[in-house]
């Protein structure tokens, strides 16, 4: 038995180390590629016409900014058109209508196009409405985006060539200091958007649409087959579609449209389970296309490592199931060697490096900033459950729910979002994360008392994030819930 878990553990810690390096060569990438930022073209003689498009699914608290920042953009009026594509079930169809209605009254084309019923979900509302867009660029910003007034200026100069059939910019945040969470995900967006798109785009390999703050051209959404609802990432679907059906895709990451991260963890936890359920989804769907095409090895290698990174999620989570036996002495490998080599260099190195890099890129305040960056990689893994259980949702083949998730309206610290509406669901998997704390605060016991110090943070981290990621799920779900039964009771006093 020692023999075969020590088997098993060598050979999950193998497939996450080639991760790992993958980490390190997308790192070595973008510096190497980094300095070939797109050049922005000449304006056009005639600006293309353009429709922006908000879906919208009961956003209540911030449908008004995203409608006042998109008619407010610096555009020829006679050449943008603005579609509000509204599943809502609650009031925000009535703000729409309130909203709009002004902005009508000055001249300004915009549509409320309400669905009935949420067919298809984002996917089917962009779906839907793209025969009534008149543009020939349809700009996508999600209803919690503020859009610059200068973005389709900055963007639409790009479609004179030909070839191009997607712009996408980068994220920014509007409540970076709301919370310690936001400000742990604000430093994972940012690896994202700052390393891997920019090393993706600028050195040729697939990257991806990010579901919004981007523009397409209407040819290459139709010729590359429409927004398709058998994934949750209809985003990298299309986009990966498009580039196989040769389309040049462009990432501007001096553009940055600002958006409001989740501040309920439970929300973030469900925004990360469709974004890894839809991955691995898009991944069954594409990869083979990808790997029988006549593309270039390294673009078909870079697609691969890209669309199977989350496998690293159910991986790990049984890796790190090894570590309490490896500590105890239950197998058959030098405990300095798998620990301090592996998970130093090769696990969790990548990461902080990763994020590192991608902060210092940032210059202004990338000091402070960095002192977060033990804690996103203890978030991830305290999010191992949540993302393993989407990955394997996402091999089963059964269709999903496109869980939207809720945002408040929150951009200042004092901001306060327990007395409004919408409330996420807290995940069974919550009761598998406490565990797991405790597995690995057992662990933290274990490499103290036989005074290996040198594995001890490894194991703490993974106590840390566990105990974070679960501990804050239940905490806010039994506040949200205490709150809401004594605002009850008071209302059902008598007077």
């Amino acid at each position: 038995m020692a023999h075969l878990l020590t088997a098993v553990y060598v050979i999950l810690l193998g497939i996450l180390s080639c991760y790992g390096l993958y980490r390190y060569a997308l790192l070595g990438l973008y510096y190497r590629v980094r300095s070939r930022r797109p050049v922005p073209p000449p304006d056009p003689a005639e600006w293309p016409s353009v429709t922006i498009q908000i879906p919208v699914y009961n956003e209540r608290y911030v449908i008004e900014r995203a409608i006042r920042s998109a008619c407010e953009v610096d555009y020829p009026r006679h050449r943008l058109e603005i579609q509000l594509l509204d599943d809502s079930t609650d009031d925000t169809s009535k703000i729409i209508a309130r909203t709009i209605e002004p902005y009508q009254r000055q001249g300004i084309t915009i549509h409320h196009l309400h669905r009935r019923a949420r067919r298809h979900f984002k996917a089917g509302a962009l779906a839907d409405a793209l025969p009534a867009a008149r543009g020939e660029l349809i700009a996508v910003f999600d209803a919690d985006f503020v859009i610059p007034k200068d973005f389709l200026k900055r963007t639409a100069p790009f479609f004179s060539d030909d070839r191009v059939g997607m712009v996408q910019t980068r994220w920014g945040h509007v409540n970076t200091r709301y919370s310690f969470l936001t400000r742990i995900q604000a430093v994972l967006l940012d690896g994202h958007f700052v390393i891997e798109q920019v090393a993706r785009h600028q050195a040729g390999r697939f990257f991806n649409f990010n579901g919004t703050a981007g523009i397409w051209r209407t040819k290459t959404i139709v010729s590359s087959g429409g927004w398709q609802s058998d994934t949750l990432t209809e985003d990298l679907d299309l986009s990966y579609r498009a580039q196989l059906a040769g389309w040049r895709c462009v990432f501007l990451g001096d553009v940055v449209p600002p958006a409001e991260l989740p501040v309920e963890i439970n929300a973030f936890k469900s925004q990360q389970y469709r974004w890894t359920r839809g991955s691995i989804e898009t991944t069954r769907k594409l990869l083979p296309t990808i790997l029988r095409s006549p593309l270039p090895l390294p673009i078909k290698c870079e697609a691969f490592f890209h669309l199977t990174s989350f496998f690293i999620y159910p991986l790990g989570l049984v890796a790190s199931l090894g570590i309490v036996p490896m500590l105890l002495g239950a197998m058959t490998i030098p405990q300095h060697w798998s620990f301090d080599v592996v998970w130093s260099i090769f696990l969790t190195a990548p990461g902080i490096w990763f994020f590192l890099c991608a902060q210092r890129e940032q210059q202004g305040g990338w000091v402070k900033r960095i002192l977060m960056i033990p804690c996103a990689v203890a978030m991830g893994m305290g999010l191992l459950v949540n993302n393993a259980q989407a990955v394997v949702d996402g091999l089963t083949g059964r269709s999903g729910e496109f869980v939207r998730t809720t945002k408040f309206g929150i951009q200042r610290p004092t901001d306060s979002w327990h007395h409004k509406r919408y409330r996420a669901k807290l995940a069974p998997t919550v009761w598998i994360e406490l565990a797991l704390a405790g597995y690995f605060g057992l662990g933290c016991a274990i490499a103290w008392q036989r005074h290996l110090f040198s594995t001890l943070p490894y194991v703490l981290l993974f106590c840390l994030g566990f105990t974070y990621v679960g501990g804050l799920s239940l905490w806010q779900s039994l506040s949200l819930r205490g709150w809401a039964m004594q605002r009850l009771r008071v209302r059902l006093q008598p007077s």
